[in-house]
C-alpha cells in the first residue's frame, strides 16, 4: 500500500511539473518574449532565471527556462502534453527536445509513453538510431506516419512501430566466416541482448520449432511472442542476400502457425526474415507486408558513427521515396477504376 501510494504521488507530481513547465514556456514565448530571440530575449530569460532561482530553486535557471520555451513550441497542443505527462517525466522531455525532426520527436515521445521506457532506455534508443531504422522497415507496410496516427488516436500498436531495419548484432562477436547454425547459436548465447535489440515486448518461445507438413519436417529458426501485438513472431535467419523463395517459405510457416498454434484472442502471426543483405526492389514488388512479413538486414559489425548516420539517412530517404511512389501508383489505379 505504501509503495503503491508513493508511485501514484510520484506520477501525479511528475505530470503536474511537466504541465507547469509547458505552461511557463508558452507564457514566456508568447507574452514575455513576444517572439524575441536575439540579445534582448536572452537578457530577459537570464534576468528572470536569476529571480526565479532565488525563490523556487535551480529548476528555473535560465537554461531550463529556454528548454520550457522550446517544449511549448515543439508540442503546442496542450491535450497531447497532458496525455504524455502521465507517462513521461521532464527528464524524458529534455532528452527528446534536441531532436530536430518533428516525426522523430513524436515517435520517441509516443513510443516511450506507450512502452514505458525509462529515461536511460530512451537515450539509448535515440543513440541507436531506432527511429531511422523503424522508418526503413515501416515503409514496407503502411509507413510510420500512419502507424503513429493510429497509436495516438486509438493506442493501437502496429508492426510498423515494432520492426527495424537493419538490426545491429555486433554484440554477437562473430568472425568473418560463419554459418546459419553458428549465427543462431550466437543469438541464443546472447539472447537477452538480442531481445533488447528486437525491442520492447518480445518473449522467446522456442528455437528450431519443428512443424510437420505432408509427413515432411520443417524447422522455424526462432519463435517469439509479442505481448503488445498479441502475435506469434517467426524469425528466419539467412546468411546471404534475400531471395524471393524466402517469402514462400515464411508464408508456409505463418499459415501453419495460424492454423495450429494461434490461440483465441491473438492476431495472425507475423514473420521477420533477417538477411545479411536485403534486395529492396524484390521486397517492394513482392508486397510482403500484405502477408505479414518484414525483411531486414542484420549487421554484425558497425561502421564509424558518422558513416552509420550517413548510410541510415540514405536508406531512409530511398525507403520514403519507394513508399511515396507506391501510394501514387495506388491512387492512380483507383482513379482509373473510377
Amino acid at each position: 500500500m505504501i509503495v503503491q501510494c508513493r508511485n501514484r504521488v510520484t506520477t501525479v507530481v511528475n505530470a503536474e511539473l511537466t504541465q507547469l513547465y509547458w505552461a511557463v514556456g508558452r507564457r514566456l514565448g508568447e507574452e514575455v518574449l513576444g517572439g524575441q530571440r536575439a540579445q534582448y530575449g536572452a537578457k530577459i530569460v537570464a534576468t528572470l532565471g536569476e529571480k526565479l532561482v532565488g525563490e523556487f530553486g535551480r529548476g528555473f535557471e535560465s537554461k531550463n527556462l529556454r528548454r520550457m520555451i522550446q517544449f511549448a513550441e515543439t508540442f503546442p497542443d496542450i491535450k497531447i502534453v497532458v496525455t504524455l505527462s502521465r507517462q513521461l517525466s521532464w527528464s524524458h522531455v529534455v532528452a527528446i527536445l534536441p531532436i530536430k525532426n518533428h516525426e522523430a520527436r513524436e515517435y520517441y515521445a509516443l513510443t516511450a509513453a506507450n512502452q514505458g521506457w525509462g529515461v536511460r532506455e530512451l537515450r539509448q534508443r535515440i543513440q541507436a538510431k531506432t527511429y531511422e531504422r523503424v522508418v526503413i522497415a515501416g515503409n514496407q507496410g503502411i509507413g510510420l506516419s500512419q502507424a503513429l496516427v493510429d497509436l495516438k488516436n486509438d493506442g493501437m500498436m502496429s508492426p510498423s512501430l515494432i520492426f527495424k531495419d537493419p538490426y545491429f548484432l555486433d554484440f554477437l562477436n562473430l568472425h568473418d566466416s560463419y554459418n546459419e547454425k553458428e549465427l543462431e547459436a550466437a543469438i541464443l548465447r546472447e539472447l537477452e541482448s538480442f531481445i533488447l535489440e528486437l525491442g520492447y515486448g518480445f518473449a522467446f518461445i522456442e528455437r528450431q520449432k519443428r512443424i510437420i507438413i505432408d509427413n515432411e519436417d520443417f524447422y522455424i529458426d526462432l519463435l517469439f511472442y509479442h505481448r503488445r501485438l498479441r502475435r506469434l513472431v517467426a524469425v528466419e535467419l539467412k546468411l546471404g542476400r534475400f531471395k524471393a523463395a524466402h517469402k514462400g517459405q515464411m508464408e508456409l510457416y505463418l499459415k501453419w502457425l495460424d492454423r495450429y498454434e494461434r490461440q483465441p484472442g491473438e492476431d495472425a502471426p507475423v514473420g521477420l526474415i533477417l538477411c545479411a543483405e536485403s534486395s529492396r526492389e524484390q521486397i517492394e514488388l513482392l508486397e510482403m507486408h500484405k502477408d505479414g512479413i518484414v525483411v531486414a538486414e542484420y549487421w554484425t559489425e558497425l561502421p564509424p558513427r558518422a558513416e552509420l548516420e550517413r548510410l541510415l539517412h540514405q536508406v531512409m530517404i530511398e525507403a520514403r521515396e519507394r513508399l511515396s511512389s507506391r501510394k501514387c501508383l495506388q491512387e492512380n489505379g483507383e482513379e482509373d477504376e473510377l
